[in-house]
């Protein structure tokens, strides 16, 4: 395993969890300061501020107070008001589910809500464009039923209780077998 650089007050552990979350962050197109700042908060014990958060990291002010702004937009942090003390103290979304249900939304209202308007106007012109092919058509519908229908499931998803959700989940392989699906039967 690679040996993690501790400078700061922060655990071995607690490292490592922030640097790898900002390591995801980054392949999931989210900046790395953000993503660590919210490893920090959600680990966190109390609501830190953002000195805190920037002394603890090793971060600029200035990043920390642009990164809590894309959290607070995300709604995966929120303030916390603190006896004592006019500063403004962060604590993140404690429930695992409630955080990966709000990612998904806000991924789905910035991602897929605009390219499944966009695949929309596409279907309407193309279907007045003498100069496409039928199977260009037939390609834009199919891409604009999979990202509608994939829309309507998530959706959907999100309607299902939390414990139904998690049994649903859990059942894993066992879906397949309930509708009766095996790998080469057919994907329809």
């Amino acid at each position: 395993m690679t040996e993690i650089r501790v400078e700061s007050e922060l655990s071995p552990s607690v490292a490592r969890f922030v640097l790898h979350w900002g390591d995801l962050g980054g392949q999931w197109g989210v900046n790395r300061s953000v993503a660590q700042i919210h490893a920090l908060l959600f680990i966190a014990d109390d609501p830190l501020t953002a000195e805190e958060i920037a002394e603890k990291l090793g971060m600029a002010r200035s990043n920390v107070s642009n990164s809590i702004k894309e959290l607070l937009g995300w709604r995966l942090i929120h303030r916390v008001p603190v006896m004592g003390d006019r500063r403004d103290h962060f604590t993140a979304e404690s429930d695992i589910w409630e955080m990966a249900t709000r990612i998904a939304q806000g991924r789905k209202a910035r991602e897929i809500d605009p390219a499944e308007e966009a695949l929309r106007l596409c279907n309407a012109e193309a279907e007045h464009d003498p100069h496409l092919s039928p199977q260009a058509k037939e390609k834009l519908a199919a891409m604009l039923d999979f990202v509608t229908t994939m829309s309507r499931w998530h959706d959907e998803m999100l309607k299902v209780p939390k414990p139904a959700l998690t049994a649903l989940i859990r059942m894993g392989s066992g879906i397949t077998r309930l509708i009766n699906w095996r790998p080469g039967k057919g994907s329809e």
